[in-house]
């Protein structure tokens, strides 16, 4: 049977730039006729993998890089000392025999030039995944024997650590390698129209403060930073059977799913974030199991909220969700099979939304739901 996991979030967010564009300026979209403050999809989801590293144990999660050969030779020395000369040789052999194509990068050490093989793309493999690559080339090497091409793809479709498994993998050699992610995450837009502002600033150089040359006391640097502020709607939904596919058993399916639900709600991408000091959490945290389809409720902010001084935009915002989510299921019949509310607004503003719970308490009761859907366990 089908299972979604559908995570609402409306969260405050002060003079910030977290995620800007090649220009330095924070990303926007249009949306309902005017702009919108926009935070990218990508730069949420590594702020929550980069979360996972608090609580989870490096060998439950992945590496993402295009320096494969290096990661993998340095786990066959670690592995075999005495093969710590061939390391590299045997490291290219393995993702050779993946089909995966190398290219060969320079790294400067001192005057010396050293030349070394990387994938065209970045990859993304879990710790297992190379741990057990290392195994298998040093056997081969052990034994004589040419790498076995089906037990390096077996190893890279096996052994998913939980940030592939929920974000999936793409290997532009090999399809037959890829991992389709288990977890969407949409781009986070402001509830209401939001423009970017300017601050100017200037940095004053401490020596020649205390000079006594007062003509050339002044800046020592001078320059201006881009910046937004607003209300954002955040959305991101979990396909549990896809998730299990990628994990292989329930128990990992499960901790995967808590590990996102934690991790997704208190990251924040850090870009400026010395300049800012703009973390902040949730205002309101909406999480629905359905079984019919994953829903966003961004249409709630189509028409964007209008300035209210009186109550701000996030109370605002809030109700609009609550509205729109009603409207939805009275229109189209899809009633979520359970629903949590972690928020700061009044009982009344969020009672329609689901059960009111602390965030302490929210992955463990939504776990308790998701696991009497999974196979091998009791009906509900």
């Amino acid at each position: 049977m089908n299972t979604y996991v559908d995570i609402h979030i409306v969260q405050d967010l002060p003079p910030s730039c977290v995620n800007r564009d090649d220009s330095g300026s924070p990303k926007s979209a249009i949306y309902g006729g005017v702009q919108r403050l926009r935070i990218s999809s990508q730069s949420w989801k590594r702020a929550t993998r980069h979360d996972f590293t608090d609580y989870l144990d490096a060998s439950e999660l992945g590496t993402r890089t295009k320096r494969v050969v290096e990661v993998l030779a340095k786990e066959i020395a670690r592995q075999a000392e005495d093969l710590s000369d061939q390391a590299q040789s045997l490291a290219e052999q393995v993702f050779q025999a993946a089909k995966i194509k190398l290219v060969d990068s320079r790294a400067k050490n001192g005057e010396e030039s050293l030349k070394s093989q990387e994938s065209g793309y970045l990859i993304f493999l879990s710790h297992r995944q190379i741990a057990m690559l290392a195994e298998l080339a040093i056997a081969s090497d052990r034994s004589g024997k040419a790498l076995d091409k089906k037990a390096v793809k077996a190893i890279f479709k096996s052994g998913n650590s939980i940030d592939v498994a929920l974000f999936g993998r793409m290997v532009a050699d090999d399809a037959d390698l890829n991992v389709d992610a288990a977890c969407q995450v949409a781009h986070a837009i402001s509830t209401h129209a939001a423009e970017n502002e300017f601050d100017f600033y200037t940095a004053v150089d401490d020596e020649k403060a205390r000079s006594e040359e007062k003509e050339d006391a002044g800046a020592g640097m001078m320059g201006t930073v881009e910046f937004s502020s607003a209300t954002i709607y955040r959305y991101a939904t979990i396909n549990i059977g896809m998730l299990l596919e990628n994990l292989g058993n329930n128990e990992a399916t499960l901790r995967a799913l808590t590990a996102f639900i934690k991790s997704f709600i208190r990251s924040m991408p850090t870009g400026k974030q010395n300049t800012f000091a703009n973390r902040t959490l949730p205002d309101t945290v909406v999480i629905h199991i359905r079984e019919d389809q994953p829903v966003s409720f961004v249409g709630a902010f189509e028409k964007p909220i209008a300035q209210d001084l009186t109550e701000g935009y996030v109370t605002r915002s809030v109700r609009q969700l609550a509205d729109h989510e009603r409207k939805l299921e009275e229109t189209y019949g899809f009633k979520p099979l359970h629903g949590f509310a972690v928020s700061m607004e009044s009982p009344e503003a969020v009672e329609s939304l689901g059960e009111r719970i602390s965030f302490a308490d929210l992955d463990g009761r939504v776990r308790e739901v998701v696991a009497r859907r999974l196979p091998g366990a009791e009906s509900e």
